[in-house]
């Protein structure tokens, strides 16, 4: 079998609050290989947002290790850690975080020209999810003037604009209504499946878990099947 493309081995994460050390992670394993959509279904408090910042190496573990690509990449230095989720790891959140003062095409071009990417190759990358979206028409629209639909497909073809190999996303389409809700997340599924990711997605609603690959949960503090 090929390596996965994130494996969380052995991780742990703790936090220091006034009552005490608070144990969130005690040992959690998880491997997604490429092609594969992972559905993470857990109660609210349990870990889901620390375990999608741990494998999308915005926090570093107490102890274990992730990894990205087969390379050891949670206990890297803050470059080495950025340097990777700029060109591996694309993040969808529940709020789409768009910034307002620039266009739709803006947003999907500027991480890309952060990433060493000139501007005619990035807006035509741009140009290209747009369309693929549906939004070739919204290009030039700042993100006031689209509706909340439109904005999260902005931002999940923001995501997917450096071709990463790993999708992150928690709960990306929970601030939608149940109609604008499926037809984004079926377009998302789509895209995912096309480019032969892998993705780690966080869900409240098992309709849309699923339509996954396969659906985990966390359980004092370990990752098991759902």
């Amino acid at each position: 079998m090929s390596e996965p493309v994130l494996r969380l081995a052995a991780v742990e994460r703790r936090f220091r609050t006034e009552a005490g050390t608070l144990d969130v992670l005690r040992g959690a394993d998880l491997s997604i290989f490429a092609g594969e959509i992972v559905a993470l279904v857990a109660p609210s408090g349990t870990g889901k947002s620390t375990l999608l910042h741990l494998a999308g190496l915005l926090e570093r573990p107490d102890a274990g290790e992730v990894f990205v690509q087969g390379r050891a990449a949670g206990t890297l230095d803050d470059g080495g850690r950025t340097a990777i989720r700029r060109s591996t790891i694309g993040f969808v959140y529940q709020a789409h975080h768009l910034l307002p003062e620039f266009t739709a095409l803006e947003n999907i071009a500027l991480p890309q020209m952060a990433a060493g990417v000139a501007r005619k190759p990035a807006e035509a990358r741009g140009r290209e999810l747009l369309a693929a979206f549906g939004l070739e028409a919204r290009a030039d629209h700042r993100p006031g003037r689209l509706s909340g639909g439109e904005q999260q497909r902005v931002a999940i073809a923001r995501a997917l604009a450096n071709r990463p190999a790993l999708l992150l996303a928690d709960e990306p389409t929970g601030n939608l209504d149940v109609a604008t809700s499926d037809r984004v997340f079926t377009e998302l599924l789509e895209m995912v499946r096309g480019q032969g990711l892998a993705a780690l997605i966080a869900t409240h609603n098992p309709a849309l878990a699923a339509r996954m690959d396969r659906t985990v949960t966390l359980r004092d503090g370990h990752v098991i099947p759902a």
